[in-house]
């Protein structure tokens, strides 16, 4: 390998691997201020000044290092810098609704939360082209959208103080923060307004029949769970924790009590860490094998 491919090697794989920490650290620490006992409005305060923190520290990176190339410079601005961007819209969402909701009445909170619906629906419907093309994995105008090359056309312009400077953004990267953030907003209203109106059919798909029981151990099931939610397999990524495992719990009719902290407990053990998910793969394996006759 002659010197400057070396060089460039190394340099990606140093900035990735910054990128990655960083990231890893935020995402333990959202998890950890989503799961614990503090109110809404806590948790959305908690969350803003990491996810301030968070974005000052990638921003530092980038003005530092910059990137190699452009697949380097779409990679941060698509794949990094949306997740705490769209954390610290998702938050800053939550601690406007929760100072301005109604503070007494049921109906007069409902009528509210169900105009902020209303918004969310309406912001989803002027922005269906550009989600599309973000949910179907579409590349083709990754250059136009998530470079800094076309700075003069920024299709979102943000109402409130978001984290936002023209050397740390490109015209899209913010629209797909806020589209992302409003995937966990809308969760976040409709499970106040199921707490106002328990069983609104309107809100939540009627749930299948209880066909399935988990009948595996319950920290197999987390492990299970974390693993998919690290994958951004479900909902494109775009889903709570909390949300995984409040679906895995109506879907195999099944109860997981302290779900972050079991993720701590294996996350803790020594040796085989994913030790499930090991089994799942030898066991799937020895099928294979067994029914191709071998």
């Amino acid at each position: 390998m002659k010197i400057a491919q070396q060089r460039y090697y190394l340099f990606s794989l140093n900035t990735n691997l910054m990128f990655e920490k960083a990231i890893s650290m935020f995402t333990d620490q959202v998890d950890r201020i989503i799961n614990s006992e503090s109110s809404s409005l806590k948790k959305a305060e908690s969350g803003i000044r990491l996810c301030n923190r968070t974005l000052s520290e990638l921003q530092h990176m980038v003005e530092k290092e910059d990137f190699e190339d452009s697949a380097a410079e779409i990679n941060f601005f698509k794949n990094i810098k949306p997740i705490p961007m769209s954390y610290l819209i998702y938050f800053t969402e939550v601690r406007t609704c929760e100072l301005s909701i109604p503070k007494a009445g049921n109906n007069p909170k409902i009528r509210f939360l169900e105009k902020e619906v209303k918004k969310i629906n309406k912001f989803f419907s002027q922005t269906k082209d550009f989600v599309n093309y973000m949910e179907q994995s579409h590349n083709y105008m990754d250059p136009q959208y998530f470079t800094r090359n076309n700075l003069d056309y920024h299709p979102f312009a943000p109402t409130i103080n978001y984290y936002q400077y023209p050397e740390f953004s490109t015209s899209h990267d913010m629209l797909w923060a806020m589209i992302q953030a409003m995937y966990k907003f809308i969760h976040y209203i409709r499970e106040k307004l199921q707490k106002l109106q328990p069983g609104n059919k309107s809100l939540y798909a009627e749930k299948q029949p209880k066909l399935l029981l988990w009948s595996g151990s319950k920290t197999a099931l987390v492990e299970l769970i974390y693993a998919l939610y690290a994958d951004g397999s479900l909902n494109h990524g775009n889903v709570e924790i909390s949300t995984i495992i409040s679906s895995f719990e109506d879907f195999f009719n099944t109860k997981l009590d302290q779900g972050y902290k079991t993720y701590s407990d294996i996350k803790a053990r020594k040796g085989d860490r994913t030790k499930y998910l090991n089994q799942l793969i030898l066991k799937l394996e020895n099928k294979m094998r067994r029914d191709d006759g071998l």
